[in-house]
């Protein structure tokens, strides 16, 4: 289905054209003064010059044409050559209903050429717990694939643990001082090692901060774990079987979080994944002369003539032939390409990772690892910060796990809930309908708090406008679909249905100003597609939700004696609340039935 300013301007690049000017001067946007007209074309004002004529004069012939056109009820000519716009509310009706009919897509078109895209959005540590700040690359990450899905393409999200370095070895070698009789530290083993994990994920996350510490004022202790990290990389049996056991136990619990943030992947893949492609990348870039010794490590040049600053040298292997997140991260892409050819990789992580991503983007097309027509993408997040303007974190000074994050918003919402009902004495929700409801709604708060933000900015985490029921946020939003259900569950209550309803022609400038949001809803999705911009379908459900609710106040929807006319507004919030719907599961939450 065609997008509404689209059809707009077909028809004003006709006008234009029938008489005698250039389409490339048709050009229509969404009115900035919307006191005045809905749109607007400035296109004269640049043709005066070509044709050689006042712009009115230019405007005049074009709105001669417009005025009898059933697209519009005004076109106006306006001094000193602005073309000013409304569309007529039947011709608006008409598209809408359009849309009704377009069930679960709404007017918006699946890609006629579906591409396959992998999202690189997790990137947790194994063996370390969640904490806030892995909670904007797993909230855009998933939204931005969820978005694609939508539009029709194959999108793969891969968790891209990190599970290979020092971390491990550090683990290990703490492992070993507290249980020196495990089987995998005996070099001479040949058998089969035990199914089960010699630890728990709480021993397992206060095992690597204990190693970690310690290996930063004992020199020897260090020096055993980049010994173990070197054997585990060098395939040693039972630190390779240590390995799967780590990450065993860490991907259970991983799991459970993201579950929690309702974010999955389909691929649970670690840096480790990528070390068997390592030393044939590498040993190629070598034979193409691409790679180089440079003060004893291996490197690629990736500088180009029109660099403003200086690029350093791509590093592939260190002067001890360790690799690095570079080496990991191309033969990432090595094997990426070689198991799913994709179209584009995105990769969501930190905005101060982005010299990283330059070297490798660079490396990767310069070394052939990918080929022209493979989109590299880096969206690169601004940081979560607390009310002070800082690095969000616990009241102590440390880094905030998520789940006690998550834990405290459904606590804080829970409460909001309760105090909410005991207002509404007449709604009777029980206790355990409550902590569900409270969930879904601090879910709502969490995600649509961090979405509605550009992601390349920070942004101030503030738990009290997060959760709160009024203004730019998730609850609010939530707090408009349950109206939209309340009203229709009450219409169909009556017994009463929709059948042989249609949208009628608006009958207020506020249904007309709702019609209006739900027609860009194709362009919107597409879009924020296009620019992987979550924040875009938030504006667009922020500026849905209020046209609704300027509507619901200003129109007697379950008091209508037009029985037509009723059915038409029952059918308009059908598909508002399924538009919202279909948004606010693009970003990831839900709502529920009554909150």
């Amino acid at each position: 289905m065609k997008k509404f300013l689209d059809l707009i301007t077909e028809e004003v690049t006709k006008a234009f054209t029938e008489c005698g000017y250039d389409a490339k001067y048709a050009k229509v946007t969404l009115s900035n003064r919307p006191d005045l007209c809905e749109y607007q074309c400035n296109g004269a004002m640049a043709a005066s010059k070509e044709y050689k004529k006042a712009p009115f004069m230019i405007a005049d012939d074009v709105a001669a044409k417009l005025v009898t056109n059933p697209m519009f009820s005004m076109a106006e000519s306006v001094k000193p050559g602005f073309l000013n716009l409304k569309i007529d509310e039947a011709y608006l009706a008409s598209y809408i209903e359009k849309m009704c009919a377009d069930e679960g897509r709404f007017g918006c078109d699946k890609a006629e050429h579906p591409k396959t895209i992998i999202v690189d959005y997790g990137g947790p540590n194994v063996a370390k717990p969640l904490h806030v700040g892995h909670l904007r690359s797993a909230i855009i990450g998933e939204s931005i694939k969820r978005i694609g899905k939508f539009m029709g393409h194959n999108m793969i999200g891969d968790v891209h643990l990190g599970d290979w370095g020092l971390q491990m070895g550090l683990i290990i070698t703490e492992l070993k001082l507290r249980k020196p009789e495990l089987v995998y530290f005996d070099e001479e083993y040949t058998g089969e090692y035990p199914m089960e994990a010699p630890f728990t994920i709480a021993e397992l996350e206060e095992i690597y901060p204990t190693a970690s510490g310690k290996s930063k004022v004992d020199e020897a202790y260090k020096e055993a774990a980049l010994q173990a990290t070197n054997e585990l990389q060098q395939g040693r049996r039972g630190y390779r079987a240590l390995l799967d056991h780590i990450l065993n136990v860490s991907v259970t619990d991983l799991k459970k979080n993201y579950e929690n943030l309702n974010v999955s992947f389909e691929l649970w893949k670690g840096e480790s994944d990528a070390q068997p492609y390592i030393p044939d990348m590498v040993q190629k870039m070598k034979d193409d002369g691409f790679a180089y010794e440079s003060e004893g490590a291996l490197v690629v040049d990736v500088k180009e003539e029109t660099d403003s600053k200086e690029i350093p040298p791509c590093i592939i292997l260190k002067s001890d032939g360790a690799s690095l997140y570079s080496t990991t991260d191309l033969a990432t892409l090595v094997w990426r390409m070689k198991d799913y050819n994709p179209d584009g990789v995105i990769y969501l992580t930190d905005k101060r990772q982005e010299l990283h991503f330059i070297q490798v983007f660079r490396c990767a097309r310069k070394t052939g690892i990918v080929g022209p027509n493979t989109e590299l993408k880096h969206i690169g997040f601004g940081t979560m910060n607390g009310k002070d303007g800082k690095p969000f974190k616990t009241r102590d000074g440390g880094v905030m796990r998520l789940e006690y994050l998550v834990d405290e918003i459904n606590e804080e919402m829970l409460k909001k809930i309760t105090e909410n009902q005991k207002e509404k004495e007449s709604l009777d929700i029980s206790d355990e309908e409550a902590k569900v409801t409270a969930k879904v709604v601090a879910l709502a708060a969490i995600k649509y708090g961090d979405l509605s933000n550009q992601a390349s900015k920070d942004y101030i985490f503030d738990i009290d406008r997060f959760t709160s029921f009024e203004g730019n946020t998730g609850p609010y939003i939530l707090y408009t679909i349950v109206r939209i259900k309340s009203i229709l569950n009450k219409y169909h209550g009556l017994g009463k249905e929709e059948t042989g309803a249609f949208i009628e022609p608006a009958h207020s400038k506020s249904e007309k100003d709702l019609m209006m949001e739900l027609s860009k809803f194709n362009a919107m999705m597409e879009n924020a597609f296009e620019e992987s911009a979550p924040h875009k379908v938030c504006a667009y459900i922020y500026d849905l939700a209020n046209a609704f609710n300027s509507f619901y106040h200003g129109t007697k929807i379950m008091s209508e004696e037009n029985e037509q006319t009723q059915k038409s507004y029952i059918r308009l919030l059908g598909l508002t609340k399924a538009v919202l719907e279909t948004c606010i599961d693009v970003l990831g939450f839900s709502a529920p039935d009554r909150m």
